[in-house]
Formats: structure tokens, sequence, C-alpha cells
């Protein structure tokens, strides 16, 4: 047996290079093309540079996506502030000016699951204008990794910025379930799951270099070969983290029993203090002080690097309510507009809000509880009533209370409920229009037979079908108002098929009627 033929190096490079290839094939991040910064580090980014919030301006902000927590946002205004009205400060000083003495404001959110606390740092960073990156601690827990996985997380605000290192540099990371990686006292020896991501975490949360490419990353490693070899240098450029701002958060559930012992300790004979008697998580993790997180099993370096600390409180059921109801990213949101995707318009009354807010409020999720409520409840409606002649779904207690005879009712009325609703929804469109114009503003009965027939035909919502129809009508009225002082329009069926075409017309007659009213005078 004669013995095998051996690829000659330059074989194995093509070889290489081509698996490289085939495998990183995303554009402009090939290992022959390793993906180079768009903007150099020393750059300060105009989001910074045009940074002038105040933390009113940023709870006001967060005022309309998260409900309550408003001790939060506070204290995540305070410290988003002040940390980057520092940044601007220290970026625009001349070169070769003594440095600035400053205390990173990294802050530690402590609540209960489901409360907004993800919530709150994601429309935070939008605010500002610097990427976003989370991750849950148990996943360096998980692995058993001490240090690359935790430098991945600054790697990943590159990536997030599309290769901008400038503003890389200023993003927020935000790690949850920090209290998962608090380790016991007792432990000894090396303890890569708890222990070690803290300390690894300290020096990023402080100051450090952190390589854009990782040690045991194996793309990495050969994108550096290859470069090495292609230019004879290898690029080692980092990012620096003294303005990444970090945010942690945690349950810490059985911080509460440490708070609760020390208190019971200290709150003995005359004159013991109040607090000792209270029992309220919340109010527990209140008085949370930083020896209790350093009982809890947190190093205390590590709490140290967490001078700004706030509790966010329970929801109830109300405030589930008032989620569902005035959030901005309210689920019920996402809920209509996934039932318009088929044509259906839901409409969902106070009292439905109220009566899945009840049931969500069990699960102890917080606002997690809604989605699993929500799934629960529309699962039927959402696989049947797609393909129907069903229009519209006003959604009540009755209907969430026995989906199924809600369902055939819906069936059963079928097109006649359909276009009854639908007649009612083109009929307030038409108010409201007229409302917020000035004018008398109705369709004629043919006209709503027309937009009826043509929502169907194009399997879309009467109003928004009058919306696009109608959108420019405003102008057009008010210039025939302007001409002929006329203020009552009755829209013919024609408008529905050319809504431009008989608007011009309408124009144009103004037009005359000006003419003829300024020959006569």
């Amino acid at each position: 047996m004669s013995d095998p033929v051996l690829p000659t190096p330059e074989q194995l490079q093509r070889r290489l290079q081509e698996l490289l290839r085939t495998t990183f094939a995303a554009p402009g991040n090939s290992p022959e093309n390793p993906p180079t910064p768009t903007e150099p580090a020393d750059k300060v980014p105009p989001a910074i540079q045009d940074f002038h919030l105040t933390p009113r301006e940023v709870k006001a902000h967060l005022d309309r996506f998260v409900i309550r927590q408003d001790e939060a946002k506070k204290v995540l205004g305070i410290a988003v502030c002040d940390h980057y009205n520092n940044a601007r400060v220290m970026a625009s000083r001349e070169a070769g000016a003594p440095p600035l003495e400053y205390a990173k404001q990294n802050v530690l959110i402590a609540g209960p699951t489901g409360v907004g606390k993800t919530y709150l740092v994601k429309h935070v960073a939008d605010l500002i204008g610097v990427p976003f990156v989370k991750a849950d601690a148990t996943k360096f827990s998980e692995t058993g990794y001490v240090g690359g996985d935790v430098d991945d997380l600054v790697r990943e605000l590159v990536q997030k910025a599309d290769g901008n290192l400038a503003l890389a540099q200023y993003g927020i990371i935000y790690i949850d379930e920090i209290d998962k990686i608090a380790t016991s006292r007792e432990v000894t020896g090396r303890d890569v799951s708890g222990r070690g991501v803290q300390t690894t975490l300290l020096k990023l949360m402080e100051e450090t270099d952190v390589a854009l490419r990782g040690g045991n990353d194996l793309q990495s490693q050969v994108q550096a070969a290859l470069e090495f070899q292609k230019r004879g240098k290898v690029n080692r450029e980092s990012i620096n983290t003294r303005h990444i701002l970090f945010i942690v958060s945690g349950a810490f559930d059985k911080l509460t029993d440490v708070v609760s012992r020390r208190l019971k300790k200290t709150g003995i004979g005359f004159g013991a203090d109040p607090a000792a008697a209270t029992t309220l998580p919340a109010e527990l993790l209140r008085l949370a002080g930083t020896s209790d997180f350093v009982d809890y099993g947190l190093e205390p370096e590590f709490i140290g690097r967490l001078p700004v600390r706030v509790v966010c409180e329970s929801l109830a059921e109300g405030d589930l309510f008032e989620i569902l109801k005035q959030s901005e990213g309210s689920l019920i949101r996402q809920y209509e507009r996934a039932f318009a995707a088929y044509g259906i318009e839901a409409v969902f009354s106070d009292e439905a809000l109220r009566h899945i807010a009840s049931l969500a409020v069990r699960e102890n999720t917080g606002a997690r509880g809604l989605m699993t409520t929500c799934e629960g409840l529309l699962r039927e409606f959402k696989y049947r009533l797609p393909g129907s002649p069903v229009r519209t779904l006003e959604v009540t207690p009755a209907v969430l209370e026995n989906p199924e005879a809600a369902i055939e009712r819906l069936l059963q009325a079928g097109a006649e409920n359909a276009r009854q609703a639908q007649s009612l929804v083109i009929t307030q469109f038409a108010e409201r229009f007229g409302e917020q114009h000035g004018y008398r503003f109705r369709f004629s009965p043919e006209a709503v037979e027309a937009i009826l027939a043509k929502s169907v035909e194009k399997n879309i919502s009467a109003r928004d079908l009058c919306e696009g129809l109608f959108k420019d009508y405003q102008f057009g009225l008010g210039l025939i108002h302007r001409n002929s002082g006329q203020t009552d329009f009755e829209i013919p069926a024609e408008a529905v098929e050319s809504p431009d075409r008989v608007l011009s017309q309408w124009v144009v007659a103004s037009h005359r009627t000006q003419d003829e009213h300024d020959e006569n005078s």
C-alpha cells in the first residue's frame, strides 16, 4: 500500500481560505477582509458632543414606556446625566490638560422579574443614541468561563455600533441576573462560576483596554494569521472601557433574609430602629447596605464598583392595566397589529384590559405575565378568525371568558356584522376628520358601500383604507374653503375609486366660484 499524497503548504492555504470564505461569508466580515473601525476611537461621536439632557427629561422619556418605578427612573436619570456630562467635558478638554477625577456611577437595580428593569435601560440607551448590549450573568456561570466571555460584551458593543469605535466606547452594558453569580463565603479554591466572573467584571467596570479580537476566538485568530501573512503585521486595536456605563440587575430574592437578620441583630433593645420590624421585600431591599450584599455573596470590590443602587417595585393588578392601556410599548398594540395583518380590527374595552390584568397578576412574573395571559386568551381567535368574513373583533370580558361561543357568534353573524361594525368605523373616521380640520365631513351611503367593498377586496380594515385614500384631503379642502367658504363636504362613491381626481375637480370648481364672485363684485 502506497503512502498517501499530502497536500503542499500552498494547497493547504488555498483550502483553508476557501473554507473560511464559505463559513464566514457575511459581507465585509471575511477573514481576508477583517472588519475595520468606521471611526477612530479618539473621535468624539455627536451623541456625546450634543448631550445636554437633564434628569427630568430622561425620566419624562421613560414615563412613556414604563409604568411606575419612579424612583428607578430618577436614579437612572441622574446617573446617566452625570456619566455622559462628564464624558462630554472630558472629551472637550484640550490635549495635555490635567486629568479630571471622576468615579464612575455604575448602577445596580434590584427587584423582581417583569417590572421593567431591562426596558428602562434599553430606552435610556435609545434616548442617548449609544449602543446597548444585554447579557445574563448566568451565561458566564454556565460556561464556567472566567474572562473571554465577559470581554465579549465589550466587543459586542462595537458590533452594535457597526464598527464605530468612537461610539462603542460610550455604550451601555446591561447584565441581568447578577445575583446568580453570588458565591457563598464558605467556598474555597477556584470558583469560575461566580467569584471569577465578578473579578473579571471588576476590570471592565473600572477601566481597561479590551482587544477587538478575542484570544479564544478561532475566527479572530485565523483573521489575524491571514492579516499577518498578507500585510506583515496584525491590527491590534482595542476599546477602552473608561466611558462605558455598566448597569446590573437581579431579583436578589434571598437578600431580604440577609437584611432581615441584620436588622434583628441591630434592632434589639430600647430605642431600636422601627425599620427592623418591616417585612415587605421591597422595603427590605431598600435597606440593603454594602455589607448585606457582601454577606449575600458579592465580592466587596465588585459591589464597590456599583455605587448607585435602586429598587424596582412589584407590579400590582392596577399597574398591569396601566401598562396595557397607557404604555407606548403596550402588548395590546402588538395584538392589534397581529389581527390587522389579516384585515381584522381588534378593539379592546377597558373592562377587557382589567380582566387580562387580573389574570396576569396571578402569574407572579410582573409584566411578563401579560404575554402568557394574552396568548392563552386570544389563541383561538388568532387561529380561527384570519381568512373569515370577520373584520372587527370587539374584545370584552364576556368574549374572553367564553371564546368558543364568541367565535361561533362572530362567524355566524359573518359578513353582516362585519359590515355594520366597519360602517361605524367609517362614520367615526369621518367625524374625527371633521373635528380635526374644522369641517363637516361625511360619506354618502354609496361611498360607505364602496369603502366596505374595497376593504374586503384589499383585505385591510376600513379605517386603514380611509386613512390611505383621504390622507391629502385636508389640504385640498382647506383650499376649497379659502376659495368658496365651503365647510360642508359629502364624499361621493367616485372619490373612493379616484380620490385625487374628485378632489382636483372640486378645487377647480372652487376657483371658478371665486372668479365669478370677483367679477360680480
